[in-house]
């Protein structure tokens, strides 16, 4: 039966230029909160509906990513492995195609090659594949032969030494194909949150890697290399600036929680022992217990899917929640690193602004230092917020070099103290929700348009389409809970019958035709598990 999606205006706007676009290449730069992921995934379904099967590779930033594609593509019936290896051979019948990381890809880009011939890949977070050159090199050798290569980015990107394969460049700025920025949402109305900036300025003092005293407040012109000190004294966790800021944070976060009581606020922390100390203190200041997620940690997934989930008050993160993670009940962040790139920023932004339905109020707060770099990125959003509510309202009735990393050294660099001064600017929109430019943004419907297509046909037949299982289970999540049953059964039986464990899986692999488990259909291991307990009550 053919099956449909609700697509927002930009979002079909976007497929039909994509559908009409004869080069095998399309960038699509897409706001946070947007919907790239839906938009991706149905570009790939309409593919498959008119050309028939072939395979759909997806290349996302992390781990935690991958998991949230599969989830999603199986909501709109593609079945897409988060979990593929190389060692696991070829990719079973029942799945369209597989999910993998950047990381992966560079090391071993020979493997994916042979899958992607012909295929249709989707590159999430393009910009990471010109983080180091082998990235970019991985994705070239392993991606040309591709048929189609659909690229998302949530802000524009520059590529001043590592190019990106497959994008297109003007004067070093990516040019994309389809363009939906954050006003251009903000004026649509029900798709992004109005950001507010209070910027926190401070009296910072500190011991400089020459060994000599420095103090300076973030109003003082300095030099780049002071301004990296600067910022690194105040986001110290011996300080007093950064609690001051958590304190203001979390009770903006418990005003909002008056309206939304299971609303959220993260913390990007500096690193792992950085993060733990700001979980520390929101646990000794205020009694709040706070998921830390360090990408070091192997649970960290699991922790960011249950923050997502639940209703406790904070996440604190090290770029495990910097971009496309999401998280739509985050209403206050705290910007605690001294990574200040404007794409950085406005990813992390990102994390904030997505839209949930049913709130009539949901401004959204990021709390930052009042940086000279931040302060510009944050200008240049509530820039775009301002604009595009007067526009709103109206129908109802000079950009500095990115920061970088300062590779000092860090055992010469002493903070000495660090102290919260003045109120944050933006004041007026700080610890009230209840702002008039909030009245621009009731709901009268979403807009949304539905799209209609067939559903993705399988590289070889299935028995079962398997269309009534559940978007919350992938289906190499229900692939791992009936291997764990055939495993259990197959200890059973050789137990009962006295065989060997190799004995009973060649046989039951005989009975229902796996030539192994690793590449085993759904519809195969079903019944692999039915031929066991048939057996194991034989005996």
């Amino acid at each position: 039966m053919p099956r449909s999606v609700r697509l927002r205006p930009w979002q079909l706007q976007a497929l039909e230029c994509f559908r009409q676009h004869p080069q095998p290449d399309f960038l699509t730069v897409a706001t946070p909160g947007a919907g790239k992921t839906t938009f991706a995934l149905t570009a790939a379904l309409a593919d498959l509906s008119e050309r028939g099967s072939r395979r759909v590779l997806v290349v996302a930033p992390t781990q935690h990513l991958k998991v949230q594609w599969a989830r999603a593509a199986s909501a709109l019936g593609l079945h897409l492995d988060p979990a593929w290896s190389a060692r696991e051979g070829r990719l079973p019948g029942d799945m369209h195609g597989v999910i993998v990381t950047y990381q992966q890809v560079a090391a071993n880009p020979g493997a994916l090659r042979p899958l992607a011939r012909d295929a249709f890949v989707i590159f999430d977070e393009i910009h990471h594949a010109g983080d180091e050159r082998a990235w970019g090199d991985g994705v070239r050798e392993a991606f040309e032969l591709a048929g189609k290569r659909l690229s998302l980015s949530g802000t524009p990107f520059r590529s001043d030494t590592h190019a990106i394969p497959f994008v297109r460049y003007n004067s070093g700025q990516a040019e994309p194909d389809f363009e939906y920025g954050y006003g251009d949402a903000l004026e649509e109305g029900g798709v992004v949150r109005p950001a507010f900036f209070p910027r926190i300025n401070g009296e910072m003092e500190w011991s400089a890697p020459d060994g000599t005293l420095r103090s300076h407040t973030f109003t003082d012109q300095v030099d780049r290399v002071t301004s990296g000190q600067r910022l690194r004294t105040a986001l110290s966790l011996d300080g007093e600036w950064l609690p001051a800021v958590l304190d203001q944070a979390h009770q903006q976060l418990m005003t909002i929680r008056n309206v939304q009581p299971d609303a959220g606020g993260l913390v990007i922390a500096v690193d792992q022992e950085h993060a733990r100390g700001v979980a520390g203190m929101l646990r000794e200041r205020h009694g709040v217990g706070a998921t830390v997620a360090i990408s070091d940690d192997p649970a960290a997934s699991a922790q960011i899917a249950g923050f997502a989930d639940g209703s406790s008050p904070w996440i604190v993160a090290v770029r495990m929640v910097s971009e496309g993670v999401d998280i739509p009940r985050l209403r206050v962040g705290v910007f605690a690193t001294n990574t200040t790139t404007e794409l950085f920023f406005r990813q992390a932004v990102g994390r904030l602004v997505r839209w949930r339905r049913g709130l009539r109020r949901q401004k959204a707060f990021m709390f930052i230092p009042d940086d000279p770099l931040l302060r510009t990125w944050s200008v240049q959003i509530g820039e775009q917020r301002r604009h595009s509510l007067r526009k709103r309202e109206r129908d109802q009735e000079a950009t500095p070099r990115e920061g970088r990393r300062e590779e000092e050294q860090m055992s010469l660099f002493a903070a000495i103290s660090a102290t919260a001064i003045g109120d944050p600017h933006e004041v007026e929109s700080v610890f009230d929700d209840r702002h008039p430019e909030d009245l621009v943004y009731d709901e009268v419907g979403d807009g949304r348009l539905t799209f209609t297509f067939e559903p993705a046909p399988m590289l070889t037949g299935s028995e079962d389409d398997h269309g009534d299982e559940q978007p919350a289970a992938t289906r190499r999540e229900r692939k791992r809970h009936l291997r764990t049953g055939n495993a259990e059964q197959a200890k059973a039986i050789a137990r009962a019958a006295g065989m060997t464990h190799a004995q009973v899986n060649r046989e039951l692999n005989r009975l229902s035709g796996v030539r192994t488990i690793s590449e085993a259909t759904l519809d195969q291991l079903e019944r692999r598990l039915r031929h066991a307990h048939h057996w194991l009550r034989r005996l």
